[in-house]
């Protein structure tokens, strides 16, 4: 093993501060002027904690001082957050006249909403329980379904993103989707009741709009029919509309975003899919070569329509 000579080390430290100079993008050097990862990831688990008191605090919940342990959150959370959000604000495309100023307003407009993003969490809980017969009870749903954990950080995530804070929301739904493997811009507008079973590999885009009652399987990708144009198409409507009580399965694919998926739709596996589909239609991917054979009776196959009986 060749071990740099003080001359070989002085070349190597000149190489790399040179390049600091030429690619100015991949260098922040002013430390006590930007956004703390771990701090917005300790935000992101009190917010948990607060949505779902008891389950992830490390501390026992004591119903007697219920009140006590929230508002401490809260302190933590306004002075914690509203720093990472004027960091944030500092570094957008448009900064603020006083960063600090409009920091603790957002701050303030945000955690207003916890009680409402609480009521429909509540409905992705019991969307889950419902639609999954695998599920024990609520409570394994809370601490161990990732399609659960996805939503929660995404209605977190969404709530910032509407208040115009920039990137925070994407910090946080890539660190879900980093655990998880459900990849849902903080763009993307969930309705309630919304399930995501199994989930890997799933992609919501950023103009994404999915109705109430949806549910959702692993390999799903809500994306762009194209993107071509880059930056021009910031702000368009590149992704699908999926409307109420839709069900699409595993693998499949829909792109576009004059694309919409009508009311009471199922989309079945590895569908490809590129126009807008009328309400209470099933989607199937016709394919010569799948049969479904009876060892009873060889001679009888189950074609593909019949088996959609089965699936519904």
């Amino acid at each position: 093993m060749t071990v740099l000579d003080k001359s070989g080390i002085r070349n190597l430290v000149s190489a790399i501060t040179k390049s600091y100079s030429e690619l100015p993008d991949l260098i922040r050097p002013e430390s006590e002027d930007r956004i703390n990862k771990d701090s917005i990831l300790r935000v992101l688990e009190e917010l948990r904690g607060l949505i779902f008191p008891g389950y992830f605090s490390k501390k026992t919940l004591r119903t007697d001082y219920v009140e006590y342990s929230v508002g401490e959150v809260l302190e933590d959370l306004t002075h914690t957050l509203g720093k990472q959000i004027g960091q944030a604000l500092r570094h957008g495309s448009n900064p603020p006249a006083d960063p600090k100023n409009e920091a603790e307003d957002i701050t303030r407009s945000f955690l207003s909403r916890i009680p409402d993003l609480r009521k429909i969490l509540q409905t992705d809980v019991e969307a889950a329980y419902d639609g999954d017969p695998a599920a024990y009870d609520k409570v394994e749903i809370i601490l161990s379904y990732p399609g659960l954990y996805a939503i929660t950080v995404n209605r977190l995530a969404h709530e910032l993103h509407l208040l115009k804070v920039p990137l925070i929301p994407r910090m946080m739904t890539e660190h879900a989707h980093g655990l998880t493997g459900i990849d849902i811009h903080p763009g993307a507008s969930l309705g309630h009741h919304f399930f995501i079973d199994h989930g890997t590999g799933i992609v919501i885009g950023e103009t994404t709009v999915i109705g109430n009652h949806v549910k959702i399987y692993q390999g799903v990708t809500l994306g762009a029919l194209s993107t071509r144009g880059g930056r021009l198409l910031d702000g368009v409507k590149r992704h699908p509309t999926i409307e109420d009580h839709v069900t699409i399965y595993s693998g499949a694919s829909i792109l576009g975003g004059s694309t919409v998926i009508g009311e009471g739709v199922v989309i079945g596996s590895n569908a490809f899919i590129t126009k807008s589909i009328p309400e209470r239609t099933k989607v199937s991917v016709k394919n010569t070569d799948l049969r479904f054979m009876s060892d009873k009776n060889p001679s009888t196959e189950v074609l593909q329509e019949e088996f959609w009986d089965y699936v519904i």
